[in-house]
């Protein structure tokens, strides 16, 4: 199962799933994956799309019980979806600190929380966080926004702990920045590009794609003793002095 599948990260991790032979739930919250670049039609019968709003628990309850079904119970599950709300500290308001943390920890807690008895019943899985190397950094007008991704490190590593003895182990995928269509226009900036170009070791930003073989390739390789980790896929952004 992967939420946020219309379209950047969350499109590719469910078509690269579906390659490698996997079954793909694909939640949205209209209800459409896929709006950017359609799936191939090889593809289609492995990816069962279904609608879900992941800021309200009962849909999510209700999606993931309504897929597993369809698929034939549940191996996994990738909480990919969120939003990122920006703003100077001083001026951001509590109610998009509160909606911040709900979108980008809250949602993922939920998530994980209605997935866990479907894994149990499936004998173990694998859960995968999205998060975000800001968890690591201090970024300006970001603090909600760094908050919520660091706290899903913390979860991660929590849930792992309390899950491993049932077979569940737990992982948070953490990327710098990857190019989509909603940040492309920003990168190709020539101020981003030096920023790009003095900071981040390899020299350049991810793609969606690159995230979706390292998630991909962590279900079907099947490490059950790697689990809690944070595994930041930034090109060294974070740790270029």
């Amino acid at each position: 199962m992967v939420t946020g599948t219309s379209r950047g990260i969350g499109a590719a991790i469910a078509l690269e799933l579906a390659r490698r032979g996997f079954t793909v739930g694909c939640l949205t919250r209209g209800g459409r994956s896929f709006v950017e670049n359609p799936a191939p039609e090889e593809l289609r019968p492995r990816l069962l799309e279904e609608t879900c709003d992941v800021t309200d628990e009962v849909a999510i309850r209700r999606a993931l019980h309504d897929v597993a079904e369809r698929g034939g119970g549940l191996q996994g599950l990738v909480n990919n979806a969120g939003a990122h709300i920006i703003g100077p500290a001083a001026e951001y308001s509590t109610a998009d600190f509160q909606a911040q943390v709900h979108i980008a920890l809250t949602a993922v807690f939920v998530g994980c929380r209605e997935a866990y008895p479907l894994l149990c019943a499936n004998g173990g899985g694998m859960i995968v966080n999205i998060g975000s190397f800001f968890d690591r950094v201090g970024v300006k007008h970001n603090a909600a926004y760094c908050a919520a991704k660091a706290g899903v490190g913390g979860l991660t590593r929590s849930l792992a702990v309390e899950w491993g003895p049932d077979g569940i182990s737990v992982l948070n995928v953490a990327p710098g920045y990857i190019l989509t269509a909603v940040n492309r226009d920003y990168l190709a900036r020539e101020s981003t590009r030096k920023y790009i170009n003095s900071r981040i070791p390899t020299g350049a930003v991810g793609t969606c794609e690159d995230v979706a073989h390292l998630v991909a390739a962590l279900y079907v390789e099947h490490l059950p003793y790697l689990t809690g980790e944070t595994i930041c896929m930034d090109g060294g952004h974070s740790i270029s002095h």
